[in-house]
């Protein structure tokens, strides 16, 4: 057959496909700052990427209200638990970077897993607080109970009058210590261990527990944005430049790939 009679032979072939660019290229970068009441070595607690603006789409509308997680261990100078996760959320933008706030608090998975033991009682308490300045939030505190002095029996089981009373007796600390002050005091207490001390002294006259650890902590309401209180959370930080934070260099094999 020949060449040149044979339309199909002599078109391309259909469905070919555009050269797809790198996505990152349509991307900007930008610094998650974190508050000052975490004590951080550097205000920088990470970066995030966002498309840049198209059109009526605005780059910075999609980075308000973005969630990060974090291992407080390596926020906090002060905190040496690798097992807590801490959460902030996108507040405002300030230049080129993201302004957060504390949005939650959380175990690992495998210091949970860790704690499950047999033999012991197992206390689970729920309860909503109010802080003074407007926050609505949910704290999830577990309790395992531990063998009294000179015990002898194998079983360290609470009653259910004893878990009841203990249940009270958590709720109330809870209520007093989250009740009387801010969100950032909260946000310290739980980086110090503050309340797990007081209801581990509180609960003994009942039943010893030991250990007592808040599990988890949700943000369930928050008053509206007031951003003069949220600059008074991010200043004096230190280096409130560039931050210290691990710089991202660029070779030129990858500048000559983003050029293409």
């Amino acid at each position: 057959m020949a060449y040149g009679k044979n339309k199909k032979l002599s078109k391309g072939k259909k469905g070919q496909k555009k050269k797809q660019l790198d996505p990152f290229v349509r991307k900007n970068w930008y610094d998650i700052k974190a508050p000052v009441y975490l004590n951080t070595a550097s205000r920088r607690a990470g970066r995030t990427p966002v498309t840049k603006t198209t059109g009526q789409r605005i780059e910075t509308d999609g980075l308000i209200g973005r969630v990060a997680e974090f291992n407080l261990a390596d926020l906090a100078t002060k905190n040496e638990d690798t097992y807590k996760k801490i959460k902030l959320v996108v507040e405002d933008i300030s230049g080129r970077n993201c302004l957060s706030d504390f949005h939650g608090l959380s175990l690992t998975r495998d210091k949970i897993n860790h704690l499950i033991r047999k033999r012991h009682s197992l206390i689970d308490v729920k309860t909503d607080v109010r802080t003074n300045d407007g926050y609505v939030v949910r704290l999830f505190l577990v309790l395992f109970t531990r063998d009294a002095k000179d015990q002898v029996k194998v079983f360290s089981y609470a009653q259910s009058a004893q878990i009841k009373k203990i249940r009270k007796k958590v709720t109330g600390i809870i209520q007093n210590i989250v009740g009387s002050g801010s969100l950032k005091n909260l946000v310290q207490h739980l980086v110090s261990d503050k309340i797990e001390t007081d209801v581990k002294a509180a609960v003994t006259s009942i039943f010893p527990c030991d250990p007592v650890h808040i599990h988890k902590v949700k943000l369930v309401k928050k008053p509206k944005l007031d951003v003069t209180k949220l600059l008074e959370i991010h200043e004096g930080g230190p280096a409130d430049a560039v931050d210290g934070g691990v710089q991202i260099e660029e070779n030129e094999e990858s500048k000559n790939l983003l050029a293409k």
